[in-house]
């Protein structure tokens, strides 16, 4: 059975842009009349929830946190890329696209990657109003990285805490539509079950994690922006609660799961060290790529001379030098014992 995704006809890099531009719209007046669930209060959640605030729904956020700044997004560290091309380099929406497909060892649907790539240039200036501190270069700027083993610097960082300085500027942005009265935050609450009307999600069941009351909510339309599933590996980066239970739920109502082995693991990370440790510990950004430090297979053995151009990748009878820290063969040094 092929999975039919929504995805519209056309071209792959114009059938989101002819899509947008003739999709029909809703008056502010109707606007008010309209309201819109979002399940979660992470990256996705919390920026969601405000941006339709903004737009003039009427929003329920919904999170089993104490509050929005627990969800797990605050643990990323490395950045997030876009293709404005700031440092001159030859970036584009094509090579982010590209190099996105091919990370993503070309399983993932190919218009939709085009389309994020497409959305990244916006994203970033959405982050800056939002009052997310991004690096800057000297003169105000805002700074770029190297990042993934990509060959061109497109990733916006906020030192080692980019995840954690982005959740806050969602929840500045989702404070603000709370406090205008636009979005309505349910804390503790975690979702039993998605209701459906006529096969579309008009409404979802929730327990309140303090009182135990089961209460209804309903809704002209539901977002659920709830986080992958971690837990699936004994030891990952992720946290203890991220448990996949809102999908699954969706799932057990008609939603279809696609590739779910297909989860964040992280490969460099520092190892469990003691039984009081519940996960591993993601290593700094700045192991990892700019501001790497190398180390020798076996102490106290010499690197020797830097590979020549021609000479760089994998070599027959070549032993890989590790990350420091981590665990993943980085660099393979020609000629090594």
């Amino acid at each position: 059975m092929e999975l039919y995704g929504k995805i519209p006809p056309g071209d792959i890099a114009e059938k989101w842009t002819k899509y947008k531009s003739s999709m029909p719209l809703v008056s502010p007046d109707n606007k008010r009349r309209l309201d819109v669930i979002v399940v979660g209060s992470g990256l996705a959640g919390a920026a969601a929830a405000a941006s339709l605030g903004e737009l003039g729904y009427n929003v329920k956020c919904f999170t089993f946190h104490d509050s929005p700044r627990r969800a797990h997004s605050i643990a990323a560290q490395g950045g997030i890329n876009a293709a404005k091309n700031y440092k001159n380099d030859g970036d584009s929406v094509y090579r982010l696209f590209y190099d996105t497909i091919k990370g993503g060892d070309y399983r993932a649907r190919e218009a939709n990657v085009h389309r994020l790539a497409e959305v990244s240039v916006d994203i970033i200036d959405q982050c800056v109003a939002q009052g997310v501190p991004f690096a800057r270069e000297y003169g105000g700027t805002l700074d770029n990285r190297s990042f993934g083993g990509t060959q061109v610097q497109r990733t916006f960082y906020a030192r080692g805490q980019t995840g954690q300085q982005l959740l806050i500027g969602a929840y500045q942005a989702l404070s603000r539509q709370i406090s205008l009265g636009r979005v309505q935050m349910f804390n503790r609450h975690e979702m039993l079950d998605v209701v459906l009307v006529d096969g579309k999600a008009r409404g979802i069941i929730t327990r309140n994690l303090v009182t135990g009351k089961i209460e209804r909510h309903a809704a002209h339309a539901v977002v659920l922006g709830t986080g992958g599933y971690g837990n699936v590996f004994y030891l990952s980066t992720n946290a203890m609660m991220c448990n996949v239970t809102a999908a699954w739920r969706a799932v057990r109502r008609g939603a279809l799961m696609a590739n779910p082995c297909y989860t964040q693991i992280h490969p460099t990370c520092i190892p469990q060290y003691g039984d009081y440790q519940s996960k591993l510990t993601l290593m700094s950004e700045s192991l990892r790529n700019d501001g790497r430090v190398w180390a020798p297979r076996k102490k106290g053995r010499r690197r020797g001379h830097s590979p020549r151009p021609q000479e760089r990748g994998r070599h027959p009878g070549s032993r890989p030098l590790l990350l420091f820290g981590g665990a993943l063969p980085c660099l393979w040094q020609p000629g090594a014992p």
